[in-house]
C-alpha cells in the first residue's frame, strides 16, 4: 500500500472512488451527499489531496485541509472492492500523521446523521461527537479528536 499525494491525473479514479462509496447514501439522505457534488480537479488545485495505492490501483481518496491549528477531514472514501481491508483506517492515521507533522491540535471533520456506519466508525478511532446542525441543506454529526505531538 502507497500513499501518495493526488495529481490531476487521478481526478477519474478518485471521482469513481467517491461515487461509488457515496451513492448508497442517496436512497437514505433524499439526495446526493456533498462529496459527491465536488469537482476533484478543482479540490486537487485548491487543497493537499493524498490517495490510496494498492497494487498500481487507486482505492481510496483523503482530502484534508489545514486550518489553523485543526486538520480539518473534508472526505475519505475507500472503493466499494476494497471495503472492509482497514483502507480507512489506514486513511484516517496517516491524516493524524499530517496534523502532527502540521504541529495541529486535533482533526476535525463530520459525517450526515444518516450515515449511521460512519456515526459508529469515528468513535473507535478515537473521536468524539462535539456537536450536530444542518448546514448546507445536510444534517452534519461533528467530531473531534485531539492530536498529541509524537515524542
Amino acid at each position: 500500500m502507497l500513499i501518495r499525494r493526488a495529481s490531476e491525473m487521478d481526478v477519474d479514479a478518485i471521482t469513481v472512488i467517491v461515487h461509488e462509496a457515496y451513492a448508497l447514501y442517496i436512497p437514505r439522505i433524499g439526495k446526493e451527499p456533498a462529496p459527491m457534488l465536488d469537482d476533484y480537479r478543482e479540490v486537487i488545485e485548491r487543497c493537499r489531496v493524498f490517495v490510496l495505492e494498492a497494487e498500481g490501483v487507486v482505492r481510496g481518496v483523503l482530502v484534508p485541509e489545514h486550518k489553523g491549528d485543526v486538520l480539518h477531514v473534508q472526505n475519505v472514501a475507500v472503493c466499494n472492492q476494497a471495503r472492509g481491508q482497514g483502507l480507512g483506517r489506514q486513511l484516517m492515521s496517516f491524516a493524524e500523521r499530517q496534523a502532527r507533522e502540521l504541529g495541529c491540535a486535533a482533526i476535525e471533520l463530520y459525517t450526515n446523521e444518516l450515515m449511521t456506519e460512519n456515526i459508529q466508525f469515528y468513535p473507535r478511532l478515537g473521536y468524539r461527537e462535539t456537536r450536530r446542525a444542518v448546514e448546507e441543506g445536510y444534517a452534519r454529526v461533528f467530531f473531534r479528536k485531539a492530536i498529541s505531538p509524537e515524542n
